[in-house]
């Protein structure tokens, strides 16, 4: 009997998805089709989000569990709340400048990063349209800390974020969540299962309650407007 799974390669002449809730264990779901914005746009309207190396054909993915955090759920600890009060943070100043550190702090850090030439530029186009925004934590006017991602429905979600400065992230974190209750929002869709957001108040989700969450989410006005500081 054969363990093989299929995977179904995406049309470039059709933005269909197969339904994420067969997505494989693994979370993979397709691979193929491209980067247009909006085939990326209903990919996350349907909890589905592009994640590959540079030397690989693009893959669609949508994880099970899913990490989420609810932003009621936040954790702030003693020595967070402290160290804060160093940053001042800003919103959708200087996008293009925090994507492209997500992309080279990784790399400096030996990390390896799936930010590439070609995700920088659509992010940086679904900024534009007011659908992509960033967080940065500025210490003594200089950038140190930040994040990006897509925010869409009443949900945030959450790409990646750098830091060179203690806290500097986490930070940004906390400024993200600030920023959600004020224009409305839930939560944010942070992917992928990590200690670091877990330690934040994000919990695990079975993939079928989260698609369920994103679809009450669409429900909702949509928040992606341009952020105001």
């Amino acid at each position: 009997m054969s363990d093989t799974i299929y995977i179904p390669q995406l049309s470039k002449y059709s933005y269909a998805f197969p339904n994420p809730r067969d997505a494989s264990e693994q979370g993979l779901l397709a691979w193929g089709g491209d980067l247009k914005k909006d085939r990326v746009l209903l990919a996350y309207m349907n909890g589905i989000f592009p994640w590959y190396n540079a030397d690989d054909p693009i893959l669609w993915w949508s994880p099970d569990p899913r990490l989420v955090l609810f932003t009621k759920d936040l954790k702030i600890s003693k020595s967070l709340k402290k160290s804060m009060k160093k940053y001042e943070v800003r919103y959708d100043t200087d996008f293009n400048k925090v994507i492209n550190l997500c992309q080279k702090v990784r790399l400096e850090t030996g990390e390896g990063s799936w930010i590439s030439d070609d995700i920088i530029k659509l992010f940086n186009a679904l900024h534009v349209e007011g659908f992509a925004h960033s967080v940065e934590t500025y210490f003594e006017d200089e950038l140190v800390g930040g994040l990006y991602g897509l925010s869409i429905g009443s949900m945030f979600c959450g790409e990646s974020m750098f830091s060179t400065k203690s806290d500097a992230s986490k930070t940004a974190l906390v400024a993200l969540c600030r920023k959600i209750n004020e224009i409305g929002g839930d939560f944010i869709d942070c992917q992928i299962p990590t200690n670091h957001l877990k330690s934040m108040g994000a919990k695990e989700m079975k993939r079928d309650q989260f698609l369920d969450l994103v679809e009450n989410s669409l429900e909702t006005k949509s928040v992606s407007l341009k952020w105001n500081n």
